[in-house]
């Protein structure tokens, strides 16, 4: 079973993204998705900035 999973780890991952997009397209329309996308896409980008740049390093150590 773990060979398996890890054979195929990618289109497993990348059918359930998939499956939440075509549930969410279905259930609250096109423009929303795309919105929910986008803004979910640059918290990313910006959690991946933040983290590289360390500028929350300071503010969230230990004193």
């Amino acid at each position: 079973m773990g060979k398996i999973i890890n054979d195929y780890k990618y289109p497993i991952i990348f059918g359930l993204i998939a499956l939440i997009l075509a549930i969410l397209l279905i259930t609250i329309g096109f423009l929303k998705t795309l919105v929910l996308v986008v803004v979910t896409g640059l918290g990313i980008v910006i959690g991946f900035y933040i983290k590289n740049t360390g500028l929350l390093d300071n503010y969230f150590r230990k004193k």
